[in-house]
């Protein structure tokens, strides 16, 4: 059954200029956030019955910002998921700092999360301004010891490469974050995507700060800084000190099935398991003779799904992959982890390609992308940053292209 679960919570006070998320500018006092909670528990009740989260071990309460649903309804959501996935290890809530107040950290704690991940971006002013955040530098600080101190295990999401950030700003950002006690932090380079405020304020601008070069740079610099602060890197975007490394996160890198619920969530289900989520969602059209693995997003809006919380009214669009497509995308996937692939999938893998696997492996040694260490064969410097080149190798092992359909 479904390893890891993923609830996505699509409100915010503001939306952020770079975001192009399913995610809406909310009031703080609207009924619509109490009744899409509601939802989310009615839908969990709904799969749970199916036995779907029998064996999840993670989840991940996202958005959006899950924080803006105020303690009592979070905290039930929280609580909720903790009651239908009884072999759950860790639970992690986004928050953002503006809106992680004290009774919010106390309602996660007693409800059962045990893990926040809070999207501070920056602890420069000027930067978190330019990206159209609501907090400042200074309730960020306060908020991240704030959470600290609540006992939960603490991530910091980063973004590099912003409009306004500098080396000496980026370094000092890396520096304070180090300093507050978490024992996680994520680091992104901005990507300026199509229809966000912040492309429409910079469409006549080469926006030299944001490219390849830059990110590159800042991404380095992160590593350097933050491994000599005793964090360690995981995976290409995330660091840990020992024991706190996101067992969620690395569930999405290493073939795990999660099931999303909630507008805009994504999810990955074996065959198997598509096939009981269909015995409560009937709209959900049979898989091609070939599949082995179904990646659904929920296409019903916000509004939607508050109107009729029933999984059977939802709307989806839906990919399903072959075993060989499966297996390239998990092949791509595990290739984003410090410690590389599994020598099991890359043994399935030549089963499936022979030769052109042996081909392909050559050519990312030679390019210096990947490298055989420990027995595995993993990324290397270069190939972190250079990963599109690396990904998009493993992925173009898979024959054809993916079976896609609606309802």
């Amino acid at each position: 059954m479904a390893g890891a679960l993923y609830l996505h919570v699509p409100f915010c006070a503001r939306k952020c200029a770079y975001c192009d998320f399913a995610s809406w500018a909310t009031a703080a006092n609207d009924p619509l956030m109490t009744r899409y909670a509601r939802t989310l528990l009615s839908q969990l009740d709904e799969v749970a019955s199916l036995g779907l989260l029998a064996d999840c071990k993670t989840a991940y309460i996202g958005g959006g910002t899950p924080s803006l649903l105020g303690e009592k309804a979070l905290g039930a959501l929280v609580s909720a998921v903790r009651k239908v996935a009884p072999e759950m290890d860790e639970l992690t809530c986004e928050a953002n700092p503006d809106s992680l107040d004290d009774g919010v950290l106390l309602s996660l704690r007693e409800a059962g999360a045990t893990r926040l991940s809070i999207g501070v971006q920056s602890l420069d002013d000027g930067e978190l301004a330019e990206l159209g955040r609501l907090h400042d530098a200074t309730c960020a600080r306060v908020r991240v010891r704030a959470a600290v101190a609540s006992g939960l295990d603490v991530s910091v999401d980063l973004m590099c490469a912003t409009p306004g950030q500098t080396d000496e700003s980026w370094a000092r950002t890396l520096e304070d974050v180090a300093s507050l006690g978490v024992g996680h932090v994520s680091v992104y380079p901005l990507q300026i995507e199509e229809g966000t405020a912040l492309e429409a304020r910079y469409a006549d601008d080469a926006c030299a700060w944001n490219d390849d070069e830059v990110q590159a740079a800042r991404m380095t610099q992160a590593q350097v800084t933050l491994e000599g602060h005793g964090y360690s890197r995981y995976e290409v975007a995330s660091y840990s000190v020992p024991g706190k490394a996101c067992c969620h996160n690395k569930a999405y890198w290493t073939g795990v099935s999660y099931l999303g619920l909630g507008t805009g969530a994504s999810g990955m289900l074996s065959l198997d398991e598509y096939l009981r989520l269909r015995v409560v969602a009937p709209q959900l059209p049979l898989p091609p003779r070939e599949s082995v693995r179904a990646r659904l997003t929920v296409a019903s809006d916000r509004r939607a799904l508050v109107e009729d919380s029933r999984l059977s009214t939802l709307s989806f669009s839906l990919e399903f992959l072959s075993e060989p497509q499966a297996v390239a995308e998990d092949l791509m996937l595990g290739a984003r982890l410090v410690e590389g692939l599994d020598p099991e999938l890359v043994s399935r893998a030549r089963a499936l390609f022979g030769g052109r696997l042996d081909g392909t492996i050559e050519g990312l040694l030679a390019s210096g992308l990947l490298a055989e260490r420990g027995g595995r064969l993993a990324p290397t410097q270069r190939g972190w940053l250079l990963g599109n080149e690396l990904y998009g190798a493993l992925w173009d092992l898979a024959p054809s292209e993916v079976a896609t359909a609606r309802c």
